[in-house]
Order: C-alpha cells, then sequence, then structure tokens
C-alpha cells in the first residue's frame, strides 16, 4: 500500500523538496527520492513501502548490536527496502539497494507486529536491516502499537536525518544503535554519498535531549577509515560531546557490495582500536563480528570486575543487578536492565506475521 508521507514542502519551481534527510531530494511527478521508497505523486509525499517488509526474524538484541539494553532478551528485527545512504561497503545491500518492491513480500499492520512480539516472547522490535529513517512514520506508527502492548522499540540507523523529523521519529524509540561510519566527512562523502556532520547532530540530540539509551557502532574497513590517528581523534569527541557512558563497538570488516577488493578487518585493528577508546576514558567499548570474549564483555568502571561476559553473542554470566548496578562495588552501570532471565543466545529465527 502507499502512504501519506510528512516532511515535504513545495518549490516555487513546482518541485516537491523532501525534507525528512540532508538529501533534500526534489522531485518531479512521481519521482522517488535517493533513496527510492519516498516517492512524490501529485502533491503528496507518498511512502511506497508502509505496511511491507523484506521479512520478520527474532534475533538476540546483542546483534543489533545493543550491549546494555535488557542483556540476553529477544528482539523481534524487521526492515523493508531502500536507504538514503549509497554506502559502497554495504552488508545488507541487497535490501537496502533494492529497487525491486515485489521483494517486500510480508505485509503487516502495526497491531499485527505489535502482537507478534508479545506472542513470541520478545522484549523488543527494531527497526533494521535497512535504515528505519527511510519508513519513518510506518516505524511509528509501529513503535505506538508496540507501547500500547508494553514492547519497547530500537531504531538500527546511520543518524541521516533533518532536526525536525528527528524529533519527532526518536520521541518513539526507546533505544537506537548509531553507525558512526567514520570520523572525515571524506570518507563519507566519497564512500557514503552523504557528510558527517549530521550524524554527529544526532548522537548530540540524543545524548543531550532525549531518554534514549544508545549505543555507537563503528565498521572498521582495512586502509579506509582504521587508522590510530582517526580513532583517537574520534574517540576524543565521544568523550568530549557525550561522555564516558555511550558503548562503543568496533566490528569487523568482511568484503561486499562495491568493495570486495580489500581483505577482511584483521581482529588486531579492533582490539588496538578498543584499547585506544578505553585509554580516551570510554567506560565501555566492545568489538564484534569476531570471537572476542574480553571484547565482548562488560566491565565495571569503578572496580573492573567482569560483569556480562559474552563471546559473540553467546552470554555465559550476567551479573549486574536488575537497577543497573555491579553488585561488587555499587558502581552505576549505564543502560536498561532487569532480572537477568537468561539468554536468547545466537538463534535466528524466522517469523510469519498476521498482516492484520
Amino acid at each position: 500500500m502507499s502512504y501519506a508521507g510528512r516532511w515535504w514542502h513545495m518549490l516555487d519551481d513546482g518541485r516537491m523538496q523532501c525534507d525528512l534527510c540532508p538529501r533534500d531530494c526534489r522531485l518531479h511527478e512521481d519521482q522517488r527520492g535517493a533513496c527510492f521508497v519516498r516517492q512524490r505523486v501529485g502533491d503528496w509525499m507518498m511512502l511506497t513501502t508502509y505496511g511491507r517488509s523484506s521479512g520478520f526474524c527474532i534475533d538476540p538484541i546483542e546483534k543489533k548490536p545493543l550491549s546494555h539494553f535488557y542483556p540476553g532478551s529477544s528482539v523481534l528485527s524487521f526492515g523493508t527496502a531502500g536507504c538514503n545512504l549509497a554506502c559502497k561497503f554495504c552488508q545488507n545491500w541487497d535490501i537496502s539497494k533494492s529497487k525491486d518492491m515485489d521483494r517486500l513480500a510480508d505485509e503487516a499492520s502495526p497491531a499485527a507486529i505489535a502482537e507478534a512480539a508479545v506472542k513470541n516472547g520478545c522484549r523488543s522490535i527494531a527497526f533494521t536491516y535497512n535504515d528505519p529513517v527511510i519508513f519513518a512514520e510506518y516505524a511509528m506508527d509501529v513503535a505506538d502499537a508496540c507501547h500500547e502492548r508494553g514492547v519497547k522499540t530500537v531504531a538500527v540507523t546511520a543518524g541521516y536525518i533533518h532536526d525536525v523529523p528527528r524529533r519527532a521519529f526518536y520521541a518513539k524509540m526507546d533505544a537506537a544503535n548509531v553507525d558512526l561510519k567514520a570520523f572525515t566527512d571524506e570518507f563519507y562523502f566519497r564512500l557514503c554519498g552523504a557528510h558527517l556532520q549530521p550524524v554527529l547532530d544526532t548522537l548530540v540530540y540524543l545524548k543531550h535531549e532525549t531518554a534514549v539509551w544508545f549505543e555507537i557502532t563503528t565498521l572498521l574497513i582495512p586502509g579506509k577509515n582504521d587508522s590510530a590517528e582517526e580513532i583517537t581523534a574520534m574517540c576524543a569527541w565521544i568523550m568530549r560531546e557525550l561522555g564516558p557512558d555511550v558503548p562503543l563497538h568496533f566490528t569487523a570488516f568482511h568484503p561486499d557490495h562495491k568493495m570486495n577488493d580489500l581483505p577482511p578487518t584483521p581482529p588486531a585493528t579492533l582490539q588496538r582500536s578498543r584499547r585506544i577508546a578505553l585509554d580516551a576514558g570510554l567506560h565501555y567499548v566492545y568489538t564484534g563480528n569476531v570471537h572476542d570474549a574480553e571484547g565482548g564483555t562488560t566491565y565495571c568502571p569503578g572496580c573492573r570486575a567482569p560483569l556480562i561476559v559474552r563471546d559473540w553473542y553467546e552470554i555465559s554470566k550476567c551479573d549486574v543487578t536488575p537497577d543497573g548496578g555491579c553488585p561488587h562495588c555499587g558502581t552505576a552501570i549505564a543502560g536498561a536492565f532487569e532480572t537477568f532471565h537468561g539468554q536468547f543466545g545466537r538463534r535466528r529465527i524466522p517469523v510469519a506475521i498476521n498482516r492484520r
């Protein structure tokens, strides 16, 4: 189905400008934006993927990745198609770059999705696989339905969004993982077709103007964004603008999409970057897409006791108290916690949704 979208205005030359993200796409009749899913139809902006998904799966929350948001819980994950960035290294490119609406075989109303989350015992629902910014209206309606049923909401996003829709969108989210893809504008421009500053603006907004729990992920690509100098500058900015308690994930790149000529990220690069971040004063720094128990473990910033021991998505111990404290020294552990009921584990379970 098509759905009337928000955040646009008409220009004096007769074109329609989309005001959702910093691309500011200017559209003629029937033209689609760079994301491909927002289309001008007459004098309306239409969201062509409302109510349609590329599939639903139950995942561990650690896969988003979120390490401080109800650890061990399961999350119902779904996305649509399209993206407002053009990352040459996209590892979900078959979804994010799809222009085939027939791929979106799973249709579901917001109420049906919330019901599926409850039925399957999911603590939260994640808008992921492609960036939920471009299907914000659908995500926001799903979030409302989930909150009515006591289900939390998670946005997995690049954070590339204008201020007005940013405020409306994150008002509906309980948590987010934001991709900080690099710390140079040149990287964003050349490899993503975007710019760095709007992403930094999103991070500052989340920290200082919302109660959204958020974590940051940086995919380290050999020779592109993994230098010690760039990691040092990024961590200094995070400390200065966001503080030490925002978790940072360094994850490993594998050759994909338009960047098949580079090698996978060596584990040593992830470990070196993690050490730089810890030395900069960040409390919670993780490595991902590799087996690294030390890099996956949450340590108390007070006494350094290992509180949540992980290897990939497996949790072998979780000692954080339900109110988010270290049981050894009482230091507060940033995040959202509850009584640990065991882990969902590494499973990924496809789910069929009743459309209504």
